[in-house]
C-alpha cells in the first residue's frame, strides 16, 4: 500500500505508463471572460439570480486528449466580485451518485468536478479542488507540477472560505430513476491566493491560467448502490477526462496548457474582448523546448549543449523569428528570449518555473 504522498505521485505524475509516452497535440488554449457582478450571489447551487443569466456559458467540454466529444455535456460560467471568484457548472448525467463523505479524500474515486488555479502563470504553487456529487470537497496545493524536481503536495492545505453547493436535478445515488444532472456552484475566496497580507491580488483586468475538469466512471450497480465498474480481471476500467481547455496527452498537471479567465472590471452586459498576449504564445514555445530538453536528457544521458540539439530552433510568431537560447550551469539549466513584441526576458528554468523580467 503506497503512502499517501507516494501514491498522489504515482496517479498525478503520469495516469499510466501509456499517458506518460504520449505525443502532446497542438492546441490553443480556451478563454473566457469573467465579468464583475454587484448584485450578492448566494451559494446554493441554482445560479437564479439574475446576473447568472446573464453570464455565457462556456464552450461544451471535450476530451482531455481534444479529439472525442465527451458522452455527457458539460458548461461552466463565471463571475466574480471583490471577494470571490464564483463558478457555475452544469452536468448532464442521467446517473448521479457518489459515496465518497471525507473530506481530502480521493474524490475523483467518484465521478467529480475539478478546478485548477495558477494564478500568476508560472505552473509553480497553484490551486486544485474537486467536488462530488455529496458536496464533499478535496482542496490541496503544489508547489510544482508532479515529477517535477522538488515538487510537493501540501494535501492539508484548505481554503480558508470556500463556499460550495450542489443541485441534483434528478435524485442521488436512486438508480431506479433516469436523473437529468447536477449543477455546482462555488465561490473561492481571492484572499487565499494572497503571497502576503498586504497584497490586493483581486484580479481587476488581469488573468488566471484556469482549467476544469470533469471525471466521469462507467459503473456497476449491485444490491441498489453504485459503484466503479471493473473488467473481466478484476480491475478498474479508465475513467473519462472531460475539460474545458484540452490538454493533448492526459495529464492535467501542464500549467502552461490551462485556458485563460480574463476577470473584466465591466459588469455582465458589456462586449469585452480578450486576446491571449503575445508573450504568452512565446511561452508555449519555451515549454515545448523546455519538455523537449528533458526528453533529450532521458534519450542521450547527457545535457543538451544548445537550442538546436532540440531541433526546434525555428520559432516564427506573428511574423517575427524568435531566438531562444539554452544556458546550463552548476544548479541547472535555463531556457530563454527576449521578446519582440515587450523586450522582456522570458525564461524557463529546469524544475518548469516561467519568469518574465524587464530590462
Amino acid at each position: 500500500m503506497y503512502s499517501k504522498f507516494k501514491y498522489l505521485s504515482v496517479v498525478f505524475g503520469c495516469i499510466s505508463i501509456l499517458s506518460c509516452a504520449q505525443t502532446e497535440k497542438e492546441i490553443i488554449p480556451q478563454t473566457y471572460v469573467a465579468y464583475k457582478t454587484s448584485e450578492d450571489i448566494i451559494i446554493d447551487g441554482k445560479a437564479d439570480e439574475a446576473v447568472w443569466k446573464k453570464a455565457k456559458w462556456t464552450n461544451n467540454f471535450i476530451d482531455i486528449e481534444g479529439d472525442k466529444r465527451p458522452t455527457y455535456q458539460t458548461n461552466v460560467k463565471m463571475l466574480w466580485d471583490d471577494k470571490y471568484y464564483y463558478i457555475f457548472a452544469e452536468m448532464k448525467e442521467p446517473h448521479v451518485w457518489g459515496d465518497i463523505t471525507q473530506r481530502d479524500a480521493v474524490i475523483f474515486y467518484n465521478n467529480d468536478f475539478e478546478v485548477f488555479i495558477d494564478p500568476n502563470g508560472d505552473t509553480h504553487n497553484y490551486y486544485e479542488l474537486e467536488i462530488n456529487a455529496l458536496n464533499t470537497i478535496w482542496d490541496l496545493f503544489l508547489t510544482k507540477p508532479y515529477g517535477m524536481p522538488g515538487s510537493k503536495v501540501l494535501n492539508n492545505w484548505g481554503y480558508s472560505d470556500l463556499k460550495s453547493a450542489i443541485n441534483i436535478e434528478g435524485t442521488l445515488n436512486n438508480p431506479k430513476d433516469i436523473d437529468k444532472g447536477w449543477t455546482l456552484e462555488i465561490a473561492i475566496p481571492f484572499k487565499d491566493f494572497r503571497r502576503s497580507r498586504k497584497i490586493n491580488n483581486v484580479p481587476s483586468n488581469q488573468f488566471y491560467r484556469v482549467n476544469f475538469s470533469r471525471v466521469n466512471w462507467d459503473f456497476d450497480l449491485k444490491n441498489g448502490k453504485y459503484s466503479r465498474k471493473k473488467d473481466k480481471r478484476g480491475k478498474f476500467l479508465p475513467e473519462y477526462n472531460w475539460v474545458w481547455s484540452p490538454m493533448g496527452v492526459i495529464n492535467m498537471h501542464k500549467p502552461e496548457k490551462w485556458g485563460y479567465v480574463y476577470f473584466s472590471s465591466e459588469e455582465v452586459g458589456r462586449n469585452v474582448t480578450f486576446e491571449i498576449p503575445k508573450d504568452e504564445k512565446i511561452k508555449w514555445k519555451l515549454y515545448e523546448l523546455f519538455h523537449a530538453n528533458r526528453a533529450f536528457y532521458k534519450q542521450n544521458n547527457r545535457k543538451a549543449t544548445s537550442i538546436s540539439d532540440l531541433k526546434k530552433s525555428k520559432i516564427i510568431i506573428d511574423n517575427n523569428k524568435i531566438i531562444p537560447t539554452l544556458e546550463n550551469h552548476k544548479f541547472g539549466w535555463t531556457i530563454s528570449v527576449q521578446s519582440p513584441f515587450t523586450n522582456h526576458i522570458l525564461s524557463v528554468k529546469e524544475d518548469g518555473l516561467f519568469t518574465r523580467r524587464k530590462i
